[in-house]
C-alpha cells in the first residue's frame, strides 16, 4: 500500500494508490476524523488495511489530482551526507564513526511531475538520488534494536544540490536549501510492506541514462544506526524525515562534470518503493 499527499481543487488531501488511480481517504474518513495529512493520519489507529480497500475503486486518476510532497510539511528533514563508500570515496572524505548530518527546510521541496528548479545564482545544480524515511513513532535515545518499529514507511527522494553553494565552507546548509531543489514521492510505501530494506536497489536517471546504481545494503550508517543517532541528539516526532545518503556517481565528481539544466529529465527508482519524476527547468522560466 502507498500513501500519497495531493491537491485535489486546490485543496490539500491524502489517499491511496490504486489501480493507477488514487482513492482519496482524506473525504472518506472525514466524519471519522478532521484531518487532511498523512502525519495527523500517523497519529490515529485510522492507517486503512489493503484488505479494508481490497473493493474500492479510485476516485481519481492520476491526471485528476496535483501530487504533493509525501508529508508536505514535515518537522525535521535530517539529511545524512556520505553515507555509501563510493560516494565518500570520490568526494575524497575521511572515514568517520558518526553520520554527517545537515537540515533540508521543506519549502525546498517539489512533488512527483513537479518542475525542479535551476537557480539563476549556480550552474551547479546536481542530483542525488536517495532513499527517505518517515518516522511514523517518535521518541529520544531510541535503541538501534527499537528502530525499525519507529519507521512509518519510505519513499523516494532527490536531494538537489547546488554545490557551489555547498562549498562556500564546511557547512551544507545553504547548498541543499535553494526553493524546488529537492524532490520526495512520489508515495509512502509501508514498512510492513518491505521484507528486508536492505535488498533494495536504487538507481538515477537523466534523460533515460543510468547515472547512480546501488542497493541499500551498502550504506555506511544503516537504517537503525541512523535512527538511533539523530535520536540521541534530538526527539524524533511523527512525519519527521532521514534522507539517508546518495550513491556514488554525483554529476560533481564526473570528468567532466554533469550538472542538471533546464530541459533534463531526472528520476530516482527504488524498487518495491516507487518511481520519483522530475523535469528540470530555469529559476528565469518560471
Amino acid at each position: 500500500m502507498k500513501l500519497v499527499s495531493f491537491l485535489r481543487l486546490g485543496e490539500v488531501t491524502f489517499g491511496v494508490e490504486k489501480n493507477h488511480g488514487i482513492i482519496d481517504l482524506g473525504e472518506r474518513l472525514k466524519n471519522k476524523m478532521r484531518t487532511k495529512s498523512i502525519i495527523e493520519l500517523l497519529n490515529t489507529d485510522l492507517m486503512p488495511l489493503e484488505e479494508d480497500l481490497e473493493n474500492l475503486s479510485p476516485d481519481y486518476s492520476f491526471s485528476d489530482i496535483t501530487f504533493l510532497p509525501v508529508i508536505p510539511d514535515p518537522g525535521k528533514i535530517l539529511c545524512i551526507g556520505l553515507n555509501y563508500e563510493k560516494h565518500r570515496i570520490e568526494t575524497k572524505r575521511e572515514e568517520s564513526g558518526y553520520p554527517t548530518i545537515f537540515a533540508r527546510f521543506s519549502d525546498s521541496q517539489v512533488a512527483h511531475n513537479q518542475y525542479l528548479v535551476k537557480p539563476n545564482a549556480s550552474d551547479r545544480f546536481d542530483f542525488e538520488g536517495e532513499l527517505a524515511v518517515i518516522i511514523g513513532k517518535g521518541g529520544r535515545n531510541i535503541q538501534e534494536k527499537d528502530a525499525m518499529n519507529h519507521i512509518a514507511g519510505y519513499s523516494c527522494y532527490n536531494d538537489g544540490s547546488i554545490r557551489d553553494w555547498q562549498k562556500h565552507t564546511s557547512q551544507f546548509v545553504p547548498g541543499k536549501n535553494f526553493p524546488k531543489t529537492g524532490a520526495f514521492g512520489p508515495g509512502m510505501v509501508l514498512r510492513q510492506s518491505i521484507s528486508d530494506y536492505r535488498k533494495l536497489k536504487i538507481q538515477t536517471r537523466l534523460n533515460n541514462e543510468v547515472v547512480q546504481d546501488a542497493c541499500l545494503d551498502q550504506l555506511i550508517f544503516d537504517i537503525p544506526r541512523l535512527i538511533a543517532y539523530c535520536s540521541s541528539f534530538n526527539c524524533l516526532s511523527v512525519g519527521d524525515v532521514i534522507v539517508t545518503g546518495t550513491p556514488g556517481g554525483v554529476g560533481d565528481r564526473r570528468d567532466p562534470p554533469l550538472y542538471l539544466k533546464e530541459g533534463d529529465d531526472i528520476e530516482v527508482e527504488i524498487s518495491e518503493v516507487g518511481l520519483l519524476k522530475n523535469h528540470v527547468i530555469n529559476e528565469s522560466s518560471l
